[in-house]
């Protein structure tokens, strides 16, 4: 099976093998090398990594700089800061500007969870949403990490990635029983097959969908769980798909209840297939501090809090 890692990890050591074979690409990071583990990267080759010190708008201008010049810039951050201090350099400087910039926020949603509301990103999917020409990523463990990566440095364009900070246990895995591909770019996957609801899941969330929906088949409720890894461009056509074969969708999400997936689904279902949608999310408040799995617990986000969302939904939808 699988060893658990970082979704991090997987990032940096991807790019450090990518890199050795491309002196294009180049990692930037504003004295986040310890946060986004890039100690190994920056070691190896020091002539392909620059380091801004604590200023995350200049590190997405100078990212932006590199790409105009036909380098292939990565720009390492907490989640939290490059979705609030550099949001009008990711704005004009990247999308604006159309420059191949990938810009990887680690820590995302509540993985700073003990350090309060200042260091949570709960807003970046929705505001990176509305950027166009800004493509929007949350893998959700190390080895679809890895092949995001693969496929979005062949990828020309801007794209936002957000993980989380802790080990994560592998979904794409044989022994979980996931045999599709970890990444295809736009196209959700499949990880559990079933016609009485669909749970939509993305970034780390998707593991504990999946385990949701292994006890709700202990009570034979049929979950299909989709791993909508990509957020922008949404693939609309599961979306629509699972609506008419399932006819409920709940989505989980490590994000504000407010712009984030479930928002893009529902809107999704309402043009295309109007069906109850529930959305399990952060809600609109500032978020308790404390361990993220506490936190999690706390508003319904682990496996027994989608279990007991899914039993409820079910029964609504008998009724």
């Amino acid at each position: 099976m699988t060893e658990p890692k970082s979704c991090r990890e997987a990032m940096t050591d991807t790019l450090l093998e990518l890199a050795q074979n491309n002196r294009d690409i180049i990692a930037v990071t504003s004295d986040a090398r310890g946060s986004c583990s890039l100690g190994k990267y920056s070691s190896a080759l020091p002539g392909q990594f620059v380091e801004c010190g604590i200023a995350e708008q200049d590190e997405i201008g100078i990212a932006a700089g590199l790409a105009a010049v036909g380098k292939h810039p990565y720009v390492f951050a907490p989640a939290c800061f490059l979705s609030a201090r550099s949001l009008e350099q990711i704005k004009v400087d990247v999308a604006y500007s159309h420059q191949n910039v990938k810009i990887f926020g680690v820590s995302g949603g509540i993985s700073y969870g003990a350090l309060g509301a200042s260091h949570h990103s709960t807003h970046d999917i929705a505001v990176m949403r509305t950027f166009p020409d800004l493509a929007v990523i949350l893998p959700c463990d190390a080895v679809q990490t890895e092949a995001m990566l693969r496929a979005v440095e062949k990828r020309n364009g801007a794209v936002y990635i957000r993980t989380g900070r802790a080990k994560v246990p592998a979904v794409y895995d044989k022994e979980n029983g996931v045999e599709c591909s970890p990444f295809i770019f736009g196209r959700a996957n499949t990880i559990r097959e079933g016609n009485d609801l669909t749970i939509i899941a993305c970034g780390e969330l998707v593991y504990k969908a999946m385990l949701a929906a292994d006890k709700l088949k202990e009570e034979n409720i049929r979950a299909r769980v989709l791993d909508m890894h990509t957020l922008k461009p949404l693939d609309t056509e599961a979306v629509v798909k699972a609506a008419e074969e399932t006819g409920a969708i709940i989505t989980v999400e490590e994000h504000s209840v407010n712009g984030g997936l479930g928002a893009a689904v529902s809107q999704t279902v309402c043009e295309n297939c109007p069906v109850p949608v529930h959305s399990l999310a952060l809600p609109d408040e500032y978020i308790v501090a404390g361990d993220s799995g506490d936190v999690f617990r706390h508003y319904g986000l682990d496996t027994d809090g989608i279990v007991r969302a899914a039993e409820k939904f079910i029964s609504e939808k008998k009724a």
